[in-house]
């Protein structure tokens, strides 16, 4: 069993920034890639950000010099920090890890956390 548990979301203006932060723990032999999704009201859930385990990285052209996504391999969890804020930002905000365990490899994800950019 893996669990990836975020935390970081909130209120913040226009222009502001947060940093949101996941780990994964449980039975984990090792992780690919991680990375950050994100769903808006309406909207389908969309790509932010992922780093593999060599620390390439890949972002949404929406969020490309604003966003830094970065992980840490000996804590089992990734960032994200997100500067200049926009209103579209505004979403529920998702945490993937791409998961070897001893049954199974696959895509894990965490419970989300909102991220609300308003004045």
């Amino acid at each position: 069993q893996v669990q990836l548990v975020e935390s970081g979301g909130g209120l913040v203006q226009p222009g502001g920034s947060l940093r949101l932060s996941c780990a994964a723990s449980g039975s984990i032999f090792a992780i690919n890639s991680m990375g950050w999704y994100r769903q808006a009201p309406g909207k389908e859930r969309e790509l932010v950000a992922t780093v593999t385990g060599r620390d390439d990285t890949n972002y949404a052209d929406s969020v490309k010099g604003r966003f830094t996504i970065s992980r840490d391999n000996a804590k089992n969890a990734v960032y994200l920090q997100m500067n200049s804020l926009k209103p579209e930002d505004t979403a529920v905000y998702y945490c993937t890890a791409h998961v070897e365990t001893t049954l199974r490899i696959g895509m894990y994800w965490g419970q989300g956390t909102q991220v609300t950019v308003s004045s």
